[in-house]
């Protein structure tokens, strides 16, 4: 086990986003300073971790001096930007070879929302080939690697912003979720990670051309409070048209909530012992906060597996085959790697049944919007298991075997793309080994309230275990 922070005693020292800000504000430090402390930890800890695409430090450097922040509420704290969203200034090679390295002109929509938060970009985060896998490991370059042992994965397909925040070089970071991409790395990092509703945040072009736009923006962050202050500055930035307003939540609420738990994932193979352990003291965490807690069946048809994995190999597919319109007249998709062409090639044997996935998925959304009538939340692990070793899940290996190891894996997160639920990973228990172990909270459309309210709750009942205290 190699365990890597960076935490110490310079102008971040212990604080999460809110409290980096809260000290620039108060002149205790400037912004100045906070960029350059990131940027000591960035060095420490990147080459054992590997989670930096692209670096933008002079510019950052740069914004600082200049104080160019606006009045965001994260005003001069330093972070990345996933190397999957335009940022202009910035190449955007969305973790692959097939792309070209190609400086982005201009922002898009959805960078604008962030950047009115105040944060100050610093580089792009790693990412695997175009998000479509849990683990950040490539063919061409060294893996992304879990700061609480790197041996271990660190997620996908926010693996470098989670490994950044975990290892305490950044206190938060960006990144998007199409099946469980904030939540799963905040999960195998230790973090907090909220997927919120669909059309909450600015909608990236990619999702507003699906059929079903399964992508949500937001952020990776240590404490339940910055994720909070996010949302709702994001929300001030631009609020959604047709979901209730979330607001500023800063605390837990008194209500008593309806919770159901599921124990069995979409595949239908048990927990390993770890994961169940984590999820059952869990249960009884609620259970002694008042809360009620009652076992449902899988809210979906098991049909819902291989909808879902046919949708997401028709993403796979269209990159193959499009990739000079949808990326970049320079793609080369003879640069894909094997995992990508694997999906593509498995859509191609099925695309005859798309029309009846994408009615299937429309139809799985109803079913699961039901289980709100009756609960005010869904409580499961985030994962069906604990965090894999590197090479678990590589892309180069054989893809039936990765295929199928990564659908069982990741067997809890897609419904909240699909439904477009928000769903929150919160770090509430740890493996036998001392790895963390995310556990996942859903709730209905646009009720990202009781979410963080709830979050807010466990946290203080249950302090997230901290990577500078685990030895």
């Amino acid at each position: 086990m190699r365990h890597v922070h960076a935490f110490g005693d310079d102008a971040l020292g212990q604080s999460d986003a809110l409290g980096v800000a809260e000290a620039i504000a108060a002149g205790e430090i400037s912004a100045t300073e906070a960029v350059d402390a990131a940027l000591e930890r960035i060095d420490r800890v990147n080459p054992q971790i590997n989670a930096i695409a692209v670096d933008d430090r002079e510019r950052a450097r740069k914004r600082a001096a200049d104080d160019d922040f606006g009045g965001g509420v994260f005003a001069g704290v330093p972070s990345v930007i996933k190397n999957n969203t335009l940022m202009a200034g910035i190449p955007t090679t969305h973790g692959s070879a097939a792309v070209p390295v190609r400086v982005a002109t201009a922002n898009e929509p959805f960078t604008d929302q962030l950047l009115a938060t105040g944060l100050n970009i610093v580089g792009a985060s790693t990412l695997p080939a175009f998000g479509l896998t849990a683990t950040t490991e490539f063919v061409d370059r060294d893996p992304t690697r879990n700061p609480w042992d790197t041996d271990y994965s660190s997620g996908a397909s926010s693996g470098g912003s989670a490994a950044l925040v975990a290892s305490g070089a950044l206190p938060i970071a960006h990144g998007n979720d199409g099946g469980g991409s904030i939540r799963i790395p905040a999960a195998a990092c230790g973090l907090v990670g909220l997927k919120p509703s669909r059309d909450r945040v600015v909608a990236s072009p990619e999702g507003k051309a699906m059929p079903i736009d399964l992508i949500s923006n937001g952020v990776i962050s240590r404490s339940v409070r910055d994720t909070a202050h996010f949302l709702a500055d994001a929300e001030k930035f631009c609020p959604a048209t047709d979901l209730p307003p979330v607001g500023l939540v800063q605390g837990p609420s008194e209500r008593r909530l309806r919770i159901a738990m599921l124990t069995e994932p979409l595949t239908g193979q048990l927990l390993d012992d770890d994961t169940q352990a984590g999820l059952t003291a869990t249960a009884e965490l609620l259970e002694s906060l008042g809360h009620r807690t009652e076992f449902i069946p899988v809210p979906v048809d098991r049909a819902y597996v291989t909808q879902f994995t046919d949708y997401w190999a028709m993403l796979a597919f269209s990159l193959d085959r499009f990739g000079k319109r949808m990326i970049d007249k320079g793609f080369d998709r003879s640069k894909l790697d094997p995992f990508t062409r694997g999906l593509s090639r498995m859509y191609l044997r099925r695309m005859w049944r798309t029309p009846s996935v994408i009615r299937g998925l429309k139809q799985s959304t109803a079913r699961f919007r039901e289980t709100f009538a009756r609960f005010d939340a869904v409580l499961s692990p985030t994962l069906a298991h604990t965090t894999p070793k590197i090479g678990y899940l590589d892309p180069a290996g054989d893809f039936d075997e990765i295929f199928d190891r990564l659908t069982r894996y990741v067997a809890f997160t897609p419904a909240n793309n699909t439904s477009g639920a928000p769903g929150i990973s919160l770090p509430l228990a740890q493996t036998s080994q001392g790895l963390p172990l995310g556990m996942h909270f859903t709730t209905d459309l646009g009720d990202e309230r009781t979410l963080l309210e709830l979050a807010y709750e466990l946290e203080a009942a249950q302090p997230f275990a901290r990577i500078n205290d685990a030895g």
